[in-house]
């Protein structure tokens, strides 16, 4: 057990290092109507995007109270949007639903993919877990860096075209 918890500990410095190497690509803000629902931002290594760079980070701050289920539920629905029908998705959903707390509001989640595709999930800078599938980082991160994503004008802010 001692060297679960050190190996752990290890895995999380490493993280949080390589981390600190990253530079900002671009950020924007989601708004439904009136209402500003969250800031998100994408970093590099060289500041820059392309589709399957590792490593990649992107963070989401919350700009108001969200419960885990319906950020798990909006997941599966932007999936779904895209066309995707992964065969572990569901197990994929389950992992996030019992990864994610609910957010208040300047709460940040933040999902980062390094070399090995493993995703690592935070919150305001606590490690929450992985999700290990190597299939399910670029799956998330299309949600918003996807050509098909439903938010393309949040796309092109975030890959940094819309500067």
């Amino acid at each position: 057990m001692r060297h679960l918890f050190f190996a752990l500990l290890l895995s999380m410095s490493t993280l949080t290092s390589a981390d600190t190497d990253l530079k900002k690509v671009g950020e924007a803000q989601l708004k439904v109507l009136f209402w500003k629902v969250y800031n998100s931002r994408l970093f590099s290594a060289d500041g820059s995007y392309t589709d399957g760079q590792r490593p990649v980070k992107l963070e989401i701050e919350y700009l108001r109270d969200i419960d885990a289920d319906p950020l798990v539920e909006r997941t599966a629905a932007e999936w779904q949007s895209q066309g995707l029908a992964h065969p572990r998705q569901d197990q994929w959903l389950q992992s996030l639903a019992a990864l994610w707390p609910d957010v208040s509001k300047n709460d940040v989640i933040a999902l980062q993919l390094d070399q090995d595709d493993r995703s690592s999930f935070f919150i305001n800078g606590t490690f929450l877990g992985y999700v290990e599938d190597p299939a399910f980082g670029q799956s998330f991160i299309n949600i918003w860096l996807a050509p098909n994503t439903t938010r393309p004008e949040l796309r092109e802010l975030l890959i940094g075209s819309a500067r």
